[in-house]
C-alpha cells in the first residue's frame, strides 16, 4: 500500500532553489534511506513532509489523496511523526514522562484533573516491550545510553499509531553497540507495517536496514532504487557527482 507519494516537490527560499522537482513514493512497512551531502536538500524535504515547510510547487499524497500539510499538527493528523537528531528529550524526566510529554494522560480526583502516572508508566512499558527495548519507564533519561534515548523518542511516535516515521541521523554520535540497538528499533517499526524514512550519512547503517535508497544532489533526485541493486561505492559516486544518475 502506497502510504506517501511526493510529486514534483520544489522549494525556493528567495533566489535559492533548495529542492527542484523531487518525486518518489513510500510503501507501508518500507524503509527508505534518504542520502545526500550537506546542502543536498534532505532536511528541507523532511521538513516539508513533517509540515514545517510548505512546498513552493508540487503535491503530497497520503494514501492516494492530495493533502496540504500546513503545520506539524496537520502531518501528525495524517500519521506522520518525526524523530529529530537532538531527540528533544528532557533529561530531568523519566522515560515515561518523556514519551507522554505534551500528551499527558489525566484522571479525575474529586472532580479535579491530575496526571495519571500509573497509566502512562503502563503504556510506556508496553511500547518499550513492543520495540523489544530494555528501556524502563521509571528511569531518568539523563542516565540512559544513546540507544535507550532513541527508544524513548521512537516510543513517543508510537502513541499516535503513525503510518510514517521520519528519522534524522539516529545513529550519529553513539557507540557501535547502541547503533545496533537503534537499527533493531527501525526493523521493529518496519515489522509493524510502519514506513520509515531514514536520513543518515552512515552508509553501513543505511544498507543494513533500507529497502530502497533515495539520493539527492544539489536539491535534485539523482537515484531511487532498491538498496540490493546499489552499493556504497555507487551511492558515494552519486552524492559527489562522479556518477550522474542511477
Amino acid at each position: 500500500m502506497r502510504i506517501l507519494e511526493l510529486r514534483g516537490i520544489s522549494k525556493n527560499f528567495g533566489a535559492i532553489h533548495a529542492l527542484t522537482d523531487v518525486s518518489f513514493a513510500v510503501d507501508a512497512g518500507e524503509v527508505i534511506g534518504l542520502m545526500g551531502d550537506n546542502g543536498a536538500g534532505k532536511s528541507t524535504l523532511v521538513k516539508i513532509i513533517a509540515g514545517n515547510f510548505s512546498p513552493s510547487t508540487g503535491q503530497i499524497l497520503i494514501r492516494g489523496e492530495v493533502r496540504e500539510l500546513r503545520s506539524p499538527r496537520d502531518a501528525q493528523h495524517e500519521g506522520i511523526e518525526i524523530v529529530y537528531q537532538d531527540l528533544a528529550l528532557c533529561d530531568n524526566l523519566t522515560a515515561a514522562a518523556n514519551v507522554f510529554l505534551g500528551r499527558e494522560l489525566v484522571r479525575r480526583v474529586a472532580g479535579f484533573p491530575v496526571l495519571d502516572h500509573r497509566a502512562m508508566i503502563t503504556r510506556a512499558a508496553k511500547l518499550f516491550a513492543e520495540l523489544k527495548s530494555e528501556t524502563r519507564p521509571r528511569d531518568l533519561v539523563r542516565r540512559m545510553s544513546g540507544g535507550q534515548r532513541q527508544a524513548v523518542a521512537i516510543a513517543r511516535t508510537r502513541l499516535t499509531e503513525p503510518n510514517i516515521v521520519l528519522m534524522d541521523e539516529p545513529t550519529a554520535s553513539i557507540s557501535v553497540r547502541q547503533i545496533a540497538e537503534v537499527l533493531d528499533l527501525i526493523r521493529r517499526l518496519r515489522d509493524h507495517g510502519i514506513a520509515v524514512i531514514l536520513i543518515s550519512h552512515r552508509m553501513p547503517d543505511v544498507f543494513a536496514v533500507s529497502d530502497r535508497v533515495v539520493i539527492l544532489r544539489r536539491g535534485r533526485l539523482v537515484a531511487d532504487k532498491p538498496a540490493g541493486q546499489s552499493s556504497p561505492q555507487e551511492v558515494t559516486g552519486l552524492i559527489t557527482g562522479a556518477i550522474e544518475t542511477a
